[in-house]
């Protein structure tokens, strides 16, 4: 077993104090010969010399350093001369490297509790900030719709398609099952109160106005949120991560027209259709409902169905689709082009995407159910 580092103490005549090192010089393994000798120390004639001998030092580390460099600044307290020669040499060079660079004294971060009304004045900046650069994109995107009627937009076509497949044919599998569920839940739900008065058959009526007025347009947009507004977040910030748009800028493209508004009008085309279809699930999802536990015929059911739904139901429908598909491809397209250039930025964007696009979709439901209402439609 290695013995623990120890210090011998030689005096001479000339006030010059030897110290000895013996054993291992580790963090951990230093005995406590170490604080005898700053004590000892105290007691010596002013000025002195303080130098070293580690003819009998086995190994040594950072301990050493320690050490040796708590010695020094007792030694620039008493104004006694250090002497660092007698170290080993690559325990010299760190310790002249410690002392080359002193610790500047503002260097410290000083943490101090932000005032209440500091942070509130600082998150509503930043919320008016964000808000300004919303409206700056949506102004772009209006500028490059407008550029598309006048056949001035340039992007390719081919894009439009693959991301019309994406955000349609491929999302019917999940759209079928939460529009199945919601239209499922809302007659159970129903028919535990109607079932109180003997009106089973309104629950048809429930389901039917229900989903295709405005819960399958809500569904199918929350679902492309987080299907589809969070990949658009993700490709655009993949692409400013690999400066991709910076690209498209220098070669004097411009990215609202060649990755934005494709996006935006795929998925302002797929929504209408996917929140038909979702109507189709939800009526399905009520009708087995009615059908399977509350004796309804299944004639019966699809006629009362009918004569419920009105022609302005299924407009309010699919115009709230078209406008949650504005909102979806928007947010998504707009979160990814202020992405970082980071992995984590990227994720983020992807998450920012998704909560904006779902915050949009509640408040322009409220809108929308407003107007209806101030119209009495």
């Amino acid at each position: 077993m290695t013995k623990p580092g120890e210090i011998i103490l030689q005096e001479s005549d000339d006030s010059t104090v030897t110290l000895v090192l013996t054993g291992s010089w580790k963090l951990g393994g230093i005995g406590s010969s170490a604080e005898d000798v700053y004590q000892r120390l105290q007691s010596l004639p002013t000025p002195s010399k303080i130098k070293f001998d580690s003819s009998q030092l086995s190994e040594w580390d950072s301990g050493l350093l320690i050490f040796a460099k708590r010695l020094r600044t007792v030694c620039q307290t008493k104004n006694d001369v250090f002497d660092s020669s007698g170290l080993p040499q690559g325990a010299q060079q760190l310790l002249a490297l410690a002392a080359a660079v002193p610790e500047k004294k503002d260097a410290r971060k000083i943490e101090s509790k932000t005032p209440f009304l500091v942070v509130v004045g600082n998150d509503t900046v930043e919320l008016f900030h964000s808000i300004g650069k919303m409206l700056e994109f949506i102004g772009e995107a209006t500028l490059a719709l407008l550029r598309l009627f006048h056949g001035q937009a340039r992007f390719r076509r081919s894009d439009m398609l693959m991301t019309m497949e994406s955000c349609g044919g491929q999302a019917l599998p999940i759209v079928s099952l939460i529009s199945f569920l919601v239209g499922l839940i809302l007659a159970f739900v129903g028919a535990i109160q109607l079932q109180l008065f003997g009106a089973e058959i309104y629950v048809a009526d429930l389901v039917g106005i229900a989903m295709v007025r405005l819960m399958a347009a809500i569904m199918t947009g929350i679902v492309m949120a987080g299907r589809t507004g969070g990949a658009f977040a993700a490709q655009l910030g993949t692409m400013q991560v690999n400066q991709e748009i910076d690209a498209l800028r220098t070669m004097g493209i411009s990215p609202m027209e060649f990755l934005v508004l494709p996006r935006m009008l795929a998925l302002a085309l797929m929504m209408p259709l996917l929140c038909l279809y979702a109507n189709i699930m939800g009526v399905l999802g009520g009708m087995v409902v009615g059908v399977s536990l509350l004796d309804i015929g299944l004639i019966q059911y699809y006629n009362q169905t009918v004569a419920a739904v009105r022609l302005w139901d299924l407009g309010i429908g699919i115009f709230s689709g078209i406008v949650f598909g504005v909102i979806v491809s928007l947010s998504g397209c707009m979160r990814g082009m202020e992405c970082g250039r980071s992995a984590s930025a990227v994720g983020e964007a992807a998450t920012s995407a998704v909560v904006t696009a779902v915050v949009g979709i509640i408040l322009s439901t409220a809108v929308i159910t407003i107007i209806c209402n101030m119209l009495g439609i």
